[in-house]
């Protein structure tokens, strides 16, 4: 019997990289899952977002595990659309158990240069979009009494602090208060709330041009191997980044059992960063 066997996670940013990944490791432990992505290009991002083809071969992969998957395309900007789609998404799969608010974008820009637009769109998404999905979810969760799991991703960048990145920075430090709050305000119902703290992960929110070119601005044309040995130079543990696996590690975690005593915490999977 899979660790999370015969309950329903909700995903967002389900298309591809962490959203993905997430989805597909719960589903091989035994969850059905609830697949959200807007599947919209975003002005203000530097990098390509996912497409309703990625969404639906997440679908896919996830059906070859023999799991169900309710597919939403919604926006986790638009309380509305997002309350539309977990809805139907219960409608479909009967319940939801646990949440992993997992949408979120990047972009760099320093804060004397940062207009309005590339401001509120990364608080939007990352941070308004993490109260959005949860708004949806939490309704139903509180109504079945039956306890749960929601799962915050946030970021190294939600304990330390990083130049050009006052945007990402401050949403994902909004992200730790939304989840203490929660943790106090639903502990009572059985429900855990916590943070994971990835550092950087083989996705394209990190793997793209505008990222290379803000750590090695001393390159006319840097690539990701360019970044290998400053990256794992910012690490205790001789690794320049993670791979989506090892963040749905503790996703997995965090969603069973195992973790039934762990609440109102923040989850570092950094290699270390955070201790340089």
């Amino acid at each position: 019997m899979g660790r999370v066997a015969g309950k329903v996670a909700l995903v967002t940013g389900a298309a591809r990289g962490q959203g993905r990944s997430h989805a597909l490791r719960l589903a091989a432990e035994g969850a059905d899952i609830i697949a959200i992505d807007a599947c919209t290009e975003i002005e203000t991002v530097q990098y390509e977002m996912g497409t309703r083809d990625e969404l639906d071969q997440t679908a896919k992969e996830v059906e070859a595990l023999d799991r169900r998957i309710s597919v939403h395309q919604a926006d986790v900007r638009d309380l509305d659309q997002m309350i539309a789609a977990v809805n139907q998404g219960i409608a479909d799969l009967g319940q939801v158990d646990i949440v992993v608010a997992n949408a979120g974008i990047m972009s760099a820009c320093p804060t004397h240069e940062m207009d309005q637009k590339t401001w509120q769109v990364t608080i939007d998404i990352n941070l308004t979009g993490v109260f959005t999905t949860v708004r949806a979810a939490i309704p139903h969760m509180l109504e079945r009494n039956a306890g749960g799991s929601i799962i915050l991703i946030s970021s190294t960048a939600g304990i330390k602090g990083f130049p050009t990145l006052a945007h990402y920075t401050a949403a994902k430090h909004g992200v730790v208060g939304l989840m203490k709050t929660w943790a106090y305000e639903w502990g009572g119902a059985g429900i855990r709330c916590n943070s994971i703290h990835p550092t950087a992960v083989d996705t394209r929110l990190f793997k793209n041009d505008a990222i290379y070119q803000l750590f090695r601005p001393d390159l006319e044309n840097p690539g990701p191997d360019d970044m290998v040995e400053a990256f794992t130079e910012m690490h205790c543990l001789p690794q320049a980044w993670l791979q989506p696996s090892d963040i749905s590690d503790a996703v997995l975690f965090l969603s069973s059992d195992e973790s039934k005593c762990i609440t109102g915490q923040q989850l570092k999977v950094d290699l270390g960063f955070c201790e340089k």
